[in-house]
């Protein structure tokens, strides 16, 4: 059974109070919240005061992916926000494993994401270390793209890495997650699945968020 991630992304941002509401009166497990600066990805999203604002209106993990420069700048401001975990990028991070570290000292699970051209072997080192690894299954910046087929080679090779380290870490997927596709990613070694358009434009989103659930 995987866990379910909606991405707060796709919300409507004016009507907030009751979109944390449904996400936690659903089966959700986490609340997936999308950083972005314009630099990293060509797309400003929300930053530290949003994130404050939802970790008080749930009780669930608020699972943070940074898409920004510099993330270590900002590592501690996010743990002071509230989040849970915090993921920050394999192609922004050319001291990764300091990365990783400040996050863990912080208290907070610390997650790499790659994005579709990044290979999954990459991780080989610093798998050790990390709570998540997450892989984008389109290119970052905006929602509502078409899921990359090319994913769930991606994800049966680090669910191979990953036995073959003998390490606890949790494969989660983001992009273009539907009801059609979702099976096969979780079939093939996913753990975690982040859905933002297929929750928050459905006419019944917990109804979604609960045959994501139970695939």
């Amino acid at each position: 059974m995987p866990l379910v991630a909606p991405s707060f992304l796709a919300s409507n941002f004016l009507r907030l109070q009751e979109e944390c509401d449904m996400v936690n009166n659903s089966e959700a497990d986490w609340f997936h919240l999308d950083v972005m600066d314009g630099r990293f990805v060509p797309n400003i999203s929300f930053g530290l005061p949003i994130v404050e604002h939802i970790r008080k209106a749930t009780s669930k993990p608020c699972d943070v992916h940074l898409m920004i420069e510099e993330p270590g700048k900002y590592a501690q401001d996010f743990k002071n926000a509230g989040a849970d975990h915090l993921t920050v990028h394999y192609e922004v991070c050319p001291h990764l494993h300091r990365n990783i570290e400040q996050i863990k000292s912080l208290g907070m699970k610390a997650g790499v994401a790659i994005n579709p051209h990044t290979p999954v072997l990459l991780l080989a080192d610093i798998l050790h270390d990390v709570d998540i690894v997450l892989i984008m299954s389109v290119n970052p910046g905006f929602g509502g793209q078409k899921f990359i087929s090319h994913t769930i080679d991606k994800i049966r090779e680090l669910k191979r890495l990953i036995k073959e380290k003998v390490v606890n870490v949790l494969i989660e997927v983001d992009g273009g997650i539907t009801l059609e596709n979702a099976a096969p990613v979780v079939h093939c070694g996913a753990d975690v699945l982040v859905a933002g358009n297929t929750v928050f434009k459905s006419d019944n989103p917990k109804a979604v968020i609960s045959k994501l659930k139970h695939l």
